[in-house]
């Protein structure tokens, strides 16, 4: 057995849970980054949280970016390793970091150019415009950081080695954390940068968390020989990566897309309804995080079992994520459904965002127990390297139904036809889900 890498043998459940709770960890510690981060800017008002809650999109776009490289480079890298090939392992993390500083160029330039056109569709309002500008010109622009940073994370989770991660992100958090309030309102001698300040935060917290990456690679990894000797772009190796990469980072691109365009509907009704939106989706992030973090050990353990051929263990390792999963997402639907007020007396909450917040989150709070078979299976299809299933999934979630479908109700039965749509279109999604499971698992 000394041979054997543990995930062909060590039992499911504690192997998942060892894997699944340093990503648990280090993401929920990043979504209380998130949300702390959102109480301090409430504090200098509504127009600032609506400005970082408008920015909102951009950011995840290149968080989304940078995970679905490193999701592509985790696939590969797993199941070639469940193979027994640690060289083709290697080659394909070297081209996987060499694919991550490239797109975090893009963002440069977006940040830099066309930060105040992207406001310019969602407010006239000069106040939020010039929040926004001075949080989007810094936090998109300078997200080199957060790509080093996930992609040394997602090698380190395909050798099984999950407590590094955890390390990086709680370090990077943690400066984040620090920082916020001293940046912001100005303490220790230092000048109040307002919205400016949590961008300066959050850009040192991704350059922290990036620099003690690359130390832990270098001393701690121990299957995967990174050389960029001679290095040349494998256009092959690049497209295998994008079959992943690309699925994944529009699964993830999906909340921008959605949030900016229900933003507009909801720019039409009240200011305090995209602030309530924006809040929202700072919260619901920490129900969802600790899921991700399940997905997170159990797609290694998925990829690498695949490649081994151990069909038992797959489903195994998939019944079992999917009870932890749906105990998590239980048990954000009772917290939101029980507690509102409690949760948005958070942010300062106006009048106007308690009245559509507490029946809203209630409302919303239903989508997340009906989405969990949907989570996992798009998990468990990007581990296969089934990126158009996944892809298909998601879209369904977050896009194709919910969109139009809150339009529709909007219009007759008011703003709580939004938050609704959202839970029908999770439903339907895990009906699609299911219905993709039992065609491919016929054929493993």
């Amino acid at each position: 057995m000394e041979n054997r890498n543990p995930m062909e043998y060590k039992p499911v459940f504690p192997l998942l849970m060892s894997m699944a709770i340093p990503p648990m960890i280090s993401m929920l510690i990043q979504s209380l980054y998130n949300i702390i981060d959102s109480i301090f800017v409430s504090q200098l008002g509504e127009e600032a949280l609506t400005a970082v809650s408008l920015i909102f999109p951009l950011q995840n776009l290149s968080l989304a970016i940078s995970c679905g490289i490193g999701i592509a480079m985790n696939a590969f890298i797993a199941r070639h390793l469940g193979a027994k090939d640690d060289n083709k392992a290697s080659y394909y993390a070297t081209q996987g970091i060499v694919m991550s500083l490239a797109h975090s160029l893009l963002f440069l330039i977006i940040g830099l150019f066309f930060i105040r056109p992207f406001l310019n569709m969602f407010t006239t309002n000069q106040n939020v415009i010039n929040y926004g500008m001075q949080y989007g010109m810094i936090v998109v622009s300078l997200v080199i950081g957060q790509f080093i940073h996930l992609a040394i994370e997602k090698m380190f989770q395909a050798t099984g080695n999950m407590m590094m991660p955890m390390i990086m992100q709680i370090f990077g958090a943690v400066i984040n954390i620090i920082l916020d309030p001293i940046l912001i309102f100005g303490y220790f001698g230092l000048p109040a940068f307002g919205v400016a300040g949590a961008a300066i935060a959050t850009v040192i917290g991704q350059f922290s968390a990036a620099s003690l990456s690359f130390v832990l690679f270098k001393k701690y990894n121990t299957h995967l020989h990174i050389s960029f000797k001679k290095f040349r772009v494998d256009f092959h190796v690049i497209s295998q990566l994008y079959s992943i990469a690309i699925p994944s980072s529009v699964m993830m691109c999906l909340p921008s897309v959605l949030v900016s365009l229900l933003n507009g509907i909801l720019s039409s009704i009240s200011q305090s309804a995209v602030a309530f939106f924006g809040v929202y989706y700072k919260l619901q992030t920490f129900i969802y995080m600790p899921t991700s973090g399940i997905v997170q050990g159990m797609r290694p353990l998925m990829s690498y079992n695949y490649g081994a051929k151990l069909k038992e263990r797959m489903h195994q390792i998939l019944k079992v994520s999917g009870l932890v999963i749906a105990a998590i997402l239980g048990a954000g639907t009772l917290l939101f459904f029980i507690v509102p007020n409690v949760l948005l007396s958070l942010f300062n909450a106006s009048s106007g965002m308690l009245e559509i917040g507490e029946t809203g989150l209630r409302i919303l709070s239903l989508s997340f127990i009906v989405s969990s078979f949907g989570v996992l299976m798009s998990g468990v299809f990007e581990a296969l390297g089934l990126g158009k299933y996944s892809l298909t999934v998601s879209l369904l979630r977050q896009l194709l139904i919910t969109v139009p479908l809150a339009y529709i109700l909007l219009n007759v039965m008011g703003i709580e036809g939004i938050w609704l749509s959202f839970v029908i279109a999770e439903a339907i999604a895990s009906i699609v889900a299911y219905i993709l499971y039992r065609k491919k698992f016929k054929t493993i």
